[in-house]
């Protein structure tokens, strides 16, 4: 606790040489019990001794790079938070499209259409999240982790204003082209190269900075994809920072997404970089099967996506009845053979034997450029034997010369014995010709 106290006077005493305003502590309200803001200061304390320095003292390097909104730019951007321009909803609040200004601009410069997320008063996620967003998305910098612009943050008649403001994403998730139907499918080899995207994010977290972040909420509404189709992470609210130096996990409480977070995270609370990766290989069997971890408008043996492809293992025959229907058979077996099994390892119920995501990145690299170099989709006829047995009777029928065919090659035989030279020798190349 004195830690903690410590850092908010030193923040205070900066205050006046930082260009962005404090981000304080919330009042105890409705959202927060006193455990969870014990539980909040607790973690920011040792979070100061997990690494020369954590995420609030480099947020205090970098607060600068971050724009800070008046609160009516955001309403005039959103047209007074028009419903027209709603994009999205969550627990966190409401998010709207909409165009601002260069901060320095000379009148002539084109506006920025932007993301513009507004904190709910009465939800669940409250002003502690938007702190971590802030922080968290005010330090991390990456291709594939979604980039703050600024934020919104005022304290007036009205109440408690907090909103964040995000480059927009133009074509929204990727649980929006996997489950809903208004979406045109994803072709195979771009979700390829989106799980490869949302893996390279996800290292970068666990092991591309001086601190570890733990992401904890990784799921397919949370990767969102822009113009190009390039995923990049979003919602830092729930993340947090790894374990202290000669520690395993961080005690802290559950949260996150229900058929996402891992089975020993949900037992005991100790949260690890491995937490991530169960929930990692949970989006890659949704990339699979176009289905969601969890849908109870289906059979009950077919509800609980992990249970249901427990019965199709990637070295089964029956392995390919699992597969997306609307992809078409417009993939290549093989290579969901391999991204079944990687799932499978992210998956492992002991979480030392999870991969590390950067294993899990180099291994959806091979798996991408062997789909690169050639035409993934040409299966041959033994891989059509082990995906579907009944199509691979089909398909060598379809082979196979036909009756009317070969009752005309003995009728052309007969004709054959009268027939001499060059003629004689053409109808015998016929006869031996497989015309399908």
């Amino acid at each position: 606790m004195k830690c903690f106290h410590y850092f908010k006077e030193k923040k205070l005493r900066r205050r006046e040489e930082r260009s962005a305003p404090e981000l304080k502590e919330p009042r105890k309200s409705e959202d927060y019990s006193g455990a969870e803001s014990d539980r909040f200061v607790k973690s920011s304390c040792s979070a100061s001794v997990t690494s020369p320095r954590g995420i609030p003292e480099l947020y205090e390097e970098k607060a600068h790079n971050l724009r800070v909104f008046s609160y009516s730019e955001m309403r005039q951007a959103t047209n007074d938070f028009s419903r027209m321009l709603k994009i999205g909803e969550g627990g966190f609040g409401s998010v709207y499209k909409g165009p601002i200004k260069p901060a320095a601009g000379d009148g002539t410069s084109e506006a920025t259409v932007v993301a513009i997320k507004k904190l709910n008063r009465d939800g669940l996620q409250g002003h502690k999240q938007w702190v971590a967003e802030v922080q968290f998305l005010g330090v991390l910098e990456h291709p594939n982790l979604v980039k703050l612009i600024g934020y919104c943050a005022v304290d007036g008649e009205r109440g408690i204003q907090r909103l964040l403001v995000y480059e927009f994403m133009l074509n929204r998730s990727l649980e929006d082209h996997l489950f809903n139907r208004a979406f045109p499918p994803l072709p195979w080899k771009t979700r390829l190269h989106i799980i490869l995207g949302a893996a390279e994010g996800l290292a970068y977290l666990h092991e591309g900075l001086e601190v570890q972040v733990i992401y904890r909420d990784f799921k397919a509404s949370n990767v969102l994809l822009d113009e190009n189709f390039r995923p990049k992470l979003s919602d830092f609210g729930l993340a947090r920072e790894g374990p202290m130096v000669g520690h395993t996990h961080v005690s802290t409480a559950v949260v996150g997404t229900f058929g996402y977070a891992a089975p020993d995270y949900i037992e005991t609370g100790h949260l690890t970089a491995k937490s991530d990766v169960w929930s990692f290989g949970v989006v890659l069997y949704e990339m699979l099967t176009g289905r969601r971890s969890l849908e109870r408008n289906r059979p009950k043996t077919e509800q609980r996506l992990l249970e249901w492809v427990q019965q199709y293992p990637a070295d089964s025959k029956k392995f390919g009845l699992i597969m997306d229907p609307r992809l078409e058979k417009e993939y290549s077996i093989n290579e969901a053979r391999k991204i079944g099994r990687l799932a499978d390892n992210c998956l492992s119920k002991s979480s030392k034997d999870r991969p590390k995501m950067s294993q899990v990145v180099e291994r959806l690299k091979q798996i991408v450029q062997v789909s690169n170099e050639g035409d993934s989709f040409d299966k041959t006829f033994e891989e059509i034997c082990e995906e579907d047995p009944v199509e691979a009777q089909t398909k060598q029928k379809q082979h196979e010369p036909s009756e009317a065919w070969k009752r005309r090659m003995a009728h052309l035989a007969k004709l054959g014995e009268h027939v001499e030279g060059a003629s004689r020798r053409r109808l015998l190349i016929m006869q031996r010709a497989k015309v399908v």
